[in-house]
Parts: structure tokens; C-alpha cells; sequence
């Protein structure tokens, strides 16, 4: 997206999000019309074809990753039915019987019945079974067929990336944990631990009232095959596809892309931690650090922040500021280091999570499922909406892990509104208002935080879940600042954490 496009979205986006219009908005402003099918295959199923098998081939060309096959056909209401298939050059690798009407083949995932891997060019074919058509009647089908050339989600075909939730929200997830793709480990039947199927974390997510979860492996991608065969039957959990690209000189998450990303810091491949972070904005992916102020040493290997030559943090979009494990380790919080970013210039969100490796754990402990919780204000359920409003910045961090608790900031000047994540000018003189929205934080202080040094502070008071407002002014000296809201808890600590209005800023976006 050029400099032009971004400066107008946020101008506009206050506007749209006061009157309900954001939806709308980012459906014409963001997304691509629906793609329309690389090859449409029609034809006739005959009644002296009954009990036979029809092949209808196409050609898929050299560069494509995932092929997607939507079918359809008449006469079912006269009990015609049709079985479904797809085969390669080389064999077949669907067989869905009557149940399915989409199929998915990705190099890294597929629909349930089809075989994930690598997909050649040449000649593939739609095979359609025909267990049953009566005498005399006719059936017509037509198989779409899309091709896609990356592991984007964005790119997928619509039928891929349908919304598990369709309207603008404020969505509660978890952006990082692992299975038993990577190290992530629970009791077996008679109480050895294992490597976790992905299965037990989403349940764990779903006890926890999650809206979305990413799933984040270390290096691994064979998660996602099994994050495809889930997410219809947990559809009200989106699974978005992640990985904790794991170096010895520190942790990234790739979120939104299956594609590979050679992760081998330091070789030849990927010189420096700049090439490997090039090499990920290629893909399109959402690049965050990963618990930045963690030790680095046998307990932990290669968990801090050091990469040399330094990161270029401009190629990054997000940093996770909260880890669970810093939940029960304060000093290990990435907030300062994030704050730090944001002071030297870097727009970068902050995100939270769980690095949960146990989800059966109970969810009242630090690092379980959900604990934090990133919240994201998102135009639906889906992956890329979640991913363009972490992007803009469109997210507070609740560390109470809670259902309702809401850190939600805005700030005007001269008539014009922003919100977290956005750009607001102020000039010198001019009075800038500020206002955080919070909800169920009983006995809690509210701080107004300018450059990271509290600027005003209030008690929210009452026991009363209703959303409340607080309000702080700051007359502006025509420079360059970012205001954030944060409420601690009765006990001092952080319970929620909001991410900033820059007022002053150039209008560019990491």
C-alpha cells in the first residue's frame, strides 16, 4: 500500500468507526475484488454412465502452490449423486466420495481426503464418480478451479477465507503457542507426556472463550495440515497459520503465510537477520519479535533479542510486549523494549502471547492458553481482517485474560479523531484531548502514558463492569509523541495495556 493510500485510510478510519461504516470500508478500500476461476469445466453426467468414472482434465501451470476445486451439479432432487476426485500428473491425490464440494491441495495443507505436497505442472484432472443417476436423467456440473502462487492467506481463493464472523468487532486471541509439531507437550491416556495434537490446544482455546488463535510452531509448517482438517469443525475459533521462526539470535512470528522462510540465520542462505526479515516481508507476512528481554542460554537457546549487525526494525510490523512466561517474570517483559522502538521512531503494534507449550494447564496460571489476551479491533473474523487491524494497530493487550475487561483510546484535535494504532496532528499550541474507554476494572488505576512517562493518572472506582471514560488534556509543543492508556489493577499490576496515538508522526507505516 503506497504513503498517499495510508495517510487517507487514517484519516477516514476514525469517521467510518464512529458511524459503523468500517466494514464497508475496508471491504472497497483493502480487499481485492473476489478472484475469479483460472478454469471453468463444465459437463454432462449421462444415465449410461452410472456405476463408471468420468475424467475432466485441465492444465495447471509451473509456479502454482495450491490448486482449489469448487464443484457443483444438478439433479439431486432425482437422488443423482456424484463421488469426487483430484489427480496429478502422477496420482491421485483427493478422494472425497459425495461428501465434499471444495477441495484444497497446498504444499503444506489439504483438505481432509487429499494429500498435501508439492504440485507439478502438467495435466491434473477433476475425477467425478457416479454412484447413482437414474434412467433418463441428465446432470450438469461445473468444477472452478483456482490457482494460487503463494502461501498467503490474503491470496486464497474466497471459499478459503470466508469470515468465521462477518462485522466490525473488537476479537479476543492468543498469537502464540505450540503443539506437538514443535515441543509442545500433554499426558497421553496413561499419563506420559507427549507431543499435544493441535486438537487439545483449540479446545483450550475455545474453554478460554478465544475468538482467534495462531498457531506457532518452531520453523515447522506440518501444523497447518492439521489446522485445516479443525477449522470447520471449530468454527467459531479462527485459526490463523503461524510460526516462530527460531534463531540463535533471537524469536520472530510469521503470521498469515504457509510459505517456506529459511530460518537458518547466520549461513549462507541468510547472512543477517535483515536478509532474513527481507526475505519475510516478501511473503506478505506480519513480522513480530518474539519476548525480546529474555534471557539467552541453555534454558532458554537463543530467546533474546541480539542479532549483530542490529535488525533493521523498519522490516518489522509488531512486538510481542507481553509474554506469558514474563507474566510470572516481570523482568522479563518486552514493554520496555518495545516503548524503547517506539521513542527512536518505529511504529510497531504490540501484541501478546501465551508461548503456551501445555495447553491443558489450568487457566488461571500465567502462560496458559489466552493468558495474555491480544484484542484487536478487526473489520470480521477472518485472517486478513485480524492482521490489517494488528497492522494498523488497532489492539489493546488484556493480561487478566478476561471476557469483557476493554482499554480502548482516542484523542482529538481541531475537530479531527483518531484511535489506537493511527496518526493524529497537533500543532504547536493547539490542545489535544484524550479518551479511554474501560470496562470491568473495579478498585483499578487508569494512566495516561506520554513517551512512556505517566502524564495523568485517575481511580477507576466502583465495583460496576459498565464501560467508563477518562479524560486527559496536553497542550502540544508541535513535536513529535505517542499517548498510550494502561490500568493497573488494586495489586500494581498490569492488567490491561493499550497501544498508542501518534500525534506528529510522518505518515508511513512499518
Amino acid at each position: 500500500m503506497d504513503t498517499l493510500l495510508i495517510a487517507t485510510v487514517h484519516k477516514i478510519k476514525w469517521f467510518l468507526l464512529s458511524t459503523g461504516l468500517l466494514a464497508v470500508a475496508i471491504s472497497t478500500a483493502f480487499a481485492d475484488p473476489a478472484p475469479k476461476p483460472d478454469v471453468v469445466l463444465h459437463g454432462l453426467v449421462h444415465a449410461s454412465q452410472n456405476h463408471g468414472y468420468i475424467a475432466a482434465p485441465f492444465h495447471v501451470p509451473a509456479g502454482v502452490k495450491r490448486v482449489t476445486l469448487v464443484f457443483s451439479y444438478t439433479g439431486k432432487d432425482q437422488r443423482t449423486a456424484l463421488d469426487l476426485g483430484l489427480q496429478d500428473p502422477a496420482e491421485l491425490r483427493c478422494w472425497s466420495g459425495g461428501n465434499k464440494s471444495v477441495l484444497t491441495v497446498g504444499l503444506a495443507d489439504a483438505t481432509p481426503s487429499c494429500l498435501p505436497g508439492p504440485i507439478p505442472a502438467g495435466t491434473w484432472k477433476v475425477v467425478i464418480g457416479v454412484p447413482n443417476i437414474r434412467p433418463q436423467v441428465t446432470s450438469h456440473y461445473t468444477a472452478r478451479i483456482f490457482f494460487t502462487r503463494s502461501g498467503l492467506v490474503a491470496d486464497y481463493p474466497e471459499v478459503l477465507r470466508e469470515p468465521l464472523r462477518a462485522g466490525p468487532a473488537w476479537f479476543r486471541g492468543d498469537l502464540h503457542m505450540h503443539t506437538g509439531h514443535s515441543d509442545g507437550q500433554c499426558p497421553n491416556q496413561t499419563g506420559t507426556m507427549v507431543p499435544c495434537p493441535v486438537f487439545v490446544t483449540v479446545e483450550a482455546a475455545v474453554r478460554r472463550g478465544l475468538d482467534f488463535i495462531a498457531i506457532t510452531d518452531h520453523n515447522a509448517r506440518s501444523q497447518y495440515d492439521a489446522m485445516r482438517e479443525l477449522q470447520p469443525y471449530f468454527n467459531k475459533v479462527l485459526l490463523i497459520p503461524g510460526r516462530e521462526i527460531t534463531t540463535n539470535f533471537g524469536h520472530l512470528n510469521l503470521l498469515g503465510t504457509t510459505d517456506y522462510l529459511d530460518f537458518r540465520l547466520g549461513t549462507p542462505a541468510v547472512p543477517t537477520v535483515n536478509d532474513l526479515l527481507r526475505n519475510a516481508r516478501k511473503l506478505g507476512a506480519l513480522i513480530s519479535i518474539n519476548h525480546p528481554s529474555d534471557p539467552t542460554g541453555e534454558q532458554c537457546m537463543g530467546c533474546g533479542w541480539n542479532p549483530s549487525p542490529p535488525a533493521n526494525m523498519h522490516l518489522l510490523n509488531a512486538i510481542e510486549a507481553v509474554n506469558g512466561g514474563s507474566e510470572k517474570f516481570p523482568s522479563l517483559s518486552g514493554i520496555p523494549f518495545w516503548m524503547r522502538q517506539l521513542n527512536l521512531g518505529y511504529r510497531l503494534t504490540a501484541i501478546g502471547g501465551s508461548d503456551n507449550h501445555r495447553p491443558l494447564m489450568p487457566l488461571d496460571e500465567p502462560n496458559s492458553v489466552g493468558s495474555p489476551t491480544t484484542v484487536v479491533y478487526a473489520a470480521d473474523l477472518s485472517t486478513p481482517a485480524i492482521l490489517e487491524g494488528i497492522h494498523a494497530g488497532h489492539v489493546f493487550l488484556d493480561l487478566t485474560g478476561s471476557h469483557d475487561r476493554m482499554d480502548v483510546l482516542t484523542a482529538s484535535c481541531g475537530g479531527s479523531r483518531a484511535q489506537m494504532g493511527d496518526l493524529l496532528s497537533a500543532p504547536k499550541g493547539a490542545a489535544l484531548s484524550l479518551n479511554v474507554q474501560v470496562a470491568d476494572v473495579p478498585g483499578a488505576k487508569v494512566e495516561f502514558l506520554e513517551d512512556g512517562k505517566v502524564l495523568s493518572s485517575d481511580q477507576a472506582g466502583s465495583a460496576s463492569n459498565s464501560p467508563r471514560t477518562f479524560h486527559a488534556s496536553w497542550t502540544s509543543d508541535g513535536a513529535r509523541h505517542w499517548f498510550l492508556a494502561q490500568v493497573l489493577g488494586p495489586d500494581g499490576h498490569l492488567w490491561l495495556l493499550g497501544n498508542p496515538v501518534y500525534i506528529n508522526w510522518k505518515e508511513t507505516l512499518n
